[in-house]
């Protein structure tokens, strides 16, 4: 499903319809200075064209609250509002930029909590209908029976994920290579699962009276699961509050087609391929993150055309370098019964190992920031069974994290996305909310209790869900 190439200036030009669904929980605000910005200050630019094959026109269906969009490489503008004002006159308008992550735990205690927050996602664990009001009590279950894996995890690399403390350093180096393009801005961090979360974010951009901001999730890909749930926290926010409800709004879905994000990865790439004894025979191996095989299939996640068609352009700049490695993609991180996409990273390392591939250049393609899946899942798990698996040579690109050409490219896709700023409307609740049955739910718990109940009772779940806990 690899896209075909295309030249990449500027931002390129896609459209899609997105809905996205449910509810949330909570989050908090961190952020840099006070700032002002200027319509003036903007250098607006023409846009090449682009639509990669089955990426365009892409509806998440199956959701809840309506979230309509117009899309430019992931900028989307929400639909459109005019912004009322009780200061008309003044020219100046209050930027704010709010980064979305995913947040981890800082401390071991943290761990089980965090867990809890993360599986308790319905964009996470997707249960059927009859099945949701078993949404907590699962994610309960799972955070505890995962929690003492997990911490041994956290423990090997210092007792707690550096997420934070990155995504931090991100935002400075956002908010002052926004100025450095003459933009003033406040830049807010809003995490999905733990510390700071998203509604604290947003409770501080109302205390600031920003009016206009840009939404950066520090995914490059969009997923469901990312991206999606966090565009979903927003929505229901935004929804009650008559000050949000008027702001005018970009979100940037997705940005893995940016020439600053590609030429980034590949100077990655390349530094670190001429390490190695004899670069032209390493095997560049992309490892991203992996999501259910369903949410492709049945709810339109872009995800994995997005990751495909984000290689092939790494792929093309590295050729355009003289750079001709073989390579391969591999999904990591899987939980759970179901499946997910594949190939899996552990399966194919075995693989390459015994076809007598001796040299590997791990490449963490999904990530932006150093956290457990680069720290322990990759640098102590993958290379410890690549090893076993005969390859001798190991390496392993870092994240991007605050590496100036991609801190550039995210303050240019900032810039780009603020004309298009437009405020988010109140979203209508879909039939099953509108029409809310009481007696019908009751009925539902019931039989869903019982359904729930026989199936934990099974010696095959019982079996297959202990095995992929442990």
């Amino acid at each position: 499903m690899e896209a075909a190439a295309a030249s990449l200036s500027g931002s390129n030009i896609f459209h899609r319809n997105y809905r996205f669904s449910r509810s949330i929980i909570r989050s908090r605000y961190i952020a840099s200075g006070s700032r002002y910005f200027s319509n003036s200050d903007l250098n607006t630019q023409n846009h090449s064209v682009f639509k990669g094959p089955n990426l365009s026109n892409v509806q998440i269906q199956k959701r809840n609250l309506r979230l309509q969009t117009n899309c430019a490489l992931g900028v989307c503008t929400f639909p459109e509002n005019v912004m009322e004002s009780h200061h008309s006159h003044v020219v100046e308008e209050k930027l704010g930029v709010l980064l979305l992550n995913l947040g981890g735990p800082e401390t071991l205690n943290d761990v089980q909590p965090f867990l809890y927050n993360l599986f308790a996602d319905p964009d996470i664990i997707r249960l059927p209908r009859l099945l949701r009001f078993l949404q907590r009590p699962l994610a309960k279950l799972i955070s505890v029976l995962r929690a003492p894996k997990s911490k041994e995890g956290y423990a090997a690399i210092g007792g707690g994920s550096p997420l934070r403390k990155i995504t931090d350093e991100q935002a400075d180096a956002l908010r002052m290579a926004l100025e450095a393009k003459n933009v003033r801005a406040n830049v807010y961090v809003g995490m999905r699962y733990w510390f700071p979360f998203t509604e604290e974010a947003i409770e501080q951009i109302k205390r600031d009276r920003i009016t206009k901001l840009v939404v950066l999730p520090l995914y490059p890909q969009f997923s469901i699961s990312t991206t999606g749930s966090s565009i979903r926290v927003l929505q229901r926010i935004f929804k009650g509050d008559a000050y949000l409800s008027r702001l005018p709004v970009s979100v940037i879905l997705s940005w893995y087609q940016r020439q600053g994000y590609i030429n980034s990865m590949a100077d990655l790439i390349e530094k670190e391929l001429g390490k190695f004894a004899k670069p032209e025979e390493v095997m560049i191996f992309f490892s991203a993150h992996g999501v259910p095989v369903s949410y492709v299939e049945e709810a339109g996640d872009p995800y994995k055309d997005q990751m495909e068609e984000c290689i092939y352009l790494i792929m093309q700049e590295l050729k355009a370098r003289g750079i001709g490695n073989d390579h391969t993609l591999a999904y990591q991180s899987r939980v759970g019964p179901v499946q997910w996409l594949k190939p899996y990273t552990d399966e194919v390392l075995v693989e390459i190992g015994q076809k007598g591939v001796k040299s590997l250049l791990a490449v963490p393609i999904s990530f932006v920031s150093e956290h457990i899946e680069t720290l322990e899942e990759i640098d102590m798990e993958y290379k410890h069974l690549a090893l076993e698996s005969g390859i001798k040579n190991w390496g392993r690109v870092p994240a991007l994290g605050c590496n100036s050409l991609f801190i550039s490219d995210l303050a240019d896709a900032v810039v780009e996305a603020l004309p298009l700023a437009k405020a988010l409307s109140a979203s209508t609740e879909n039939d099953e909310e509108a029409e809310y049955d009481p007696v019908r739910y009751l009925v539902k718990m019931f039989f869903g209790s019982i359904l729930a109940f026989l199936l934990l009772l099974t010696p095959r779940v019982v079996l297959a869900f202990r095995n992929s806990l442990f």
